[in-house]
């Protein structure tokens, strides 16, 4: 859709569209400019290889790789699970399906089959009966499961532990792998004081995103065994992910595992306040009770808008957000959305909903 100048002119005073686009603190640039680094190829830069190890440990597993992108996380994490011509099996929202362009097909010749659930939210029972073990020569072979925590495109929702223990239970005996994309697993500890290991252990591989809620500038991490992750750098450099002294970026990493964790509440807070005030203004638009962490999916058909409508009457007001589907439109919480912004998106949503597109 081509953008409207009228529009794109409008100061933005409420940034939704991504928690991807925080900038930088001055304390994390300060990290950065004086981080010890060395070339990362050779696996000779401290920082990154400090990063690598922390996040590891802190997620129960034995190593780590720094990788450019989530995406080049998630992709390195499925390629060491599943061969050519297997299958790993996601949910139909999941980012691994939806939004990575199709890489495990082109690059790793795996196919996908997924099964549905409402908000993304994971019941055991789906994955399972979906799984494919002794198909001989007749049926693929499921060989992974993929897990989304928190849930990107069901609204930041948050995956019960209970449940993916209960997956982990039924692939751990026939041979089935699990791979955790946790990009913003940092908001589901947040939300429920479950602690990092035990979900990172449920799961063979896991991804988590330091460019998101954490604000740094760029990159993931991917952890699991040590013997995994040596095969993951050899895939990461053939992939064109080999990089020099990029400790420069694992320091913003670092410093904002010290910094920005416990602050996501905030967040959560905020994007809490937008939908409670929705709810009000549209009934049947969002349950403030399903908004568990930073994300807030909007159904603004309620209200008789179109997603893009809405998307560009919001923008008119310097409110940016996301349109997902024809009629949902989904704003996300981040480092560089202050109460005062909050303020102001909450007034302009509120007052769209309320009143409706122009007739």
């Amino acid at each position: 859709m081509a953008a409207n100048p009228s529009v794109a002119a409008v100061p933005v005073a409420a940034d939704l569209l991504s928690d991807t686009l925080t900038k930088p603190t001055p304390a994390m640039r300060e990290a950065m400019a004086v981080a010890p680094v060395g070339d990362d190829v050779f696996g000779e830069d401290p920082t990154v290889r400090e990063l690598e190890r922390r996040v590891a440990s802190l997620l129960g597993h034995e190593d780590g790789l720094f990788t450019p992108s989530g995406t080049m996380a998630n992709q390195l994490g499925l390629r060491l699970s599943v061969a050519p011509g297997e299958e790993l099996v996601c949910d139909a929202l999941a980012h691994v399906a939806r939004a990575e362009m199709g890489a495990a097909a082109v690059f790793s010749g795996i196919t996908s089959r997924t099964w549905s659930s409402p908000r993304g939210l994971l019941r055991a029972a789906d994955p399972l009966s979906l799984m494919v073990t002794g198909g001989g020569a007749y049926q693929v072979r499921t060989a992974l499961v993929v897990v989304e925590n928190t849930h990107n495109f069901g609204g930041g929702t948050v995956q019960p532990l209970e449940e993916i223990r209960a997956v982990r239970a039924g692939t751990r005996d026939v041979g089935v792998a699990m791979h955790l994309d946790g990009a913003r697993l940092w908001n589901a500890h947040v939300a429920t004081g479950v602690p990092f290991a035990d979900y990172g252990r449920e799961f063979d591989t896991v991804s988590v995103c330091l460019s998101k809620g954490l604000g740094a500038p760029v990159g993931s991490v991917l952890v699991g065994s040590a013997e995994a992750m040596g095969r993951a750098r050899l895939w990461r450099k053939r992939y064109g992910g080999g990089m020099r002294q990029v400790g420069i970026l694992a320091a913003a990493g670092l410093h904002a595992l010290d910094h920005h964790v416990e602050r996501l509440a905030e967040d959560h807070a905020r994007a809490r306040r937008l939908a409670v005030g929705a709810a009000a203004a549209a009934p049947g638009s969002v349950d403030p009770a399903t908004v568990e962490t930073n994300i807030v999916i909007l159904d603004v058909g309620v209200a008789g808008w179109s997603a893009p409508a809405f998307v560009d009457g919001a923008a008119a007001q310097g409110v940016r957000l996301y349109a997902v589907g024809p009629r949902a439109v989904r704003l996300v919480w981040h480092l560089d959305v202050d109460d005062a912004a909050t303020d102001v998106a909450v007034d302009v949503v509120t007052t769209l909903l309320r009143e409706g597109p122009a007739a």
